[in-house]
């Protein structure tokens, strides 16, 4: 059973290692060369990663979330997506760097909109890449294929708002088995009681209400627990995870 535990944990790399397996016996030299590609992009991960860990630390303990809801929050506008399209466009490094901090400035109060075009600029409208591209293909060609892309990212970010909240991505393990005070969002109308009653721990966001911090004393959880018997859908949970 432990071994089942472990496989199903790492059934990505367990698959990849099948394929692998597989090639190796079939066709030789095209699993050599894969694994030469593979060990290749390995190596340059180990390479970029750690400076992109160092880099969240920073923001994560120097930039406040005001700084990061106002710039690029739902309510930043049009000046938020400029903002975020110039902040993949300067960026340096491969496009797997950008996922810690999208997700950092997720959890500081960037919009899923602004992400979409920070992760998608990044991939395809870099300036180091836009100068290669007037090299080789000339300014006109990268002009009209950068206008074009703009607004298919543009289009993109938004579309991704719509059929995608931040309640549906996934929340670090750690995390949630920490919290004190948690809301089960099946379970949750937005109406709004908890928010009314104790603005101080909750907020509402996309029509549902999220925890804004964990009480710090006894006597503050003594307060939440009588005032989540007033959930009509007994959505908040005291004391437990998720």
């Amino acid at each position: 059973m432990k071994i089942v535990s472990v496989l199903k944990r790492n059934r990505l790399i367990f698959l990849v290692l099948v394929v692998y397996s597989i090639l190796l016996f079939t066709s030789p030299d095209k699993a050599i060369q894969s694994w030469k590609n593979s060990t290749y992009y390995l190596i340059e991960m180990l390479q970029v990663l750690p400076v992109i860990f160092l880099l969240t630390v920073v923001i994560e303990a120097l930039v406040p979330k005001e700084m990061i809801t106002k710039g690029f929050g739902e309510k930043s506008g049009i000046k938020g997506n400029l903002f975020s399209l110039l902040l993949g466009s300067i960026s340096a490094g491969p496009i797997y760097a950008a996922f810690p901090i999208s997700k950092l400035m997720l959890k500081k109060g960037a919009s899923i909109t602004n992400i979409v075009i920070i992760l998608s600029s990044w991939a395809v409208i870099k300036i180091p890449m836009l100068a290669n591209e007037v090299k080789f293909l000339g300014i006109k060609f990268m002009g009209i294929r950068w206008v074009l892309t703009v607004i298919s990212i543009f289009t993109m970010g938004y579309f991704m708002a719509l059929f995608v909240k931040k309640r549906d991505l996934p929340k670090p393990e750690m995390e949630s088995k920490e919290r004190i005070l948690t809301i089960k969002q099946e379970y949750c109308i937005g109406c709004g009681v908890c928010v009314k009653l104790l603005p101080e721990y909750y907020e509402i966001r996309d029509n549902k209400a999220f925890v804004k911090q964990d009480p710090k004393e006894k006597s503050q959880i003594a307060v939440i627990v009588k005032m989540a018997d007033k959930c009509p859908t007994k959505a908040i949970v005291v004391g437990q995870s998720e």
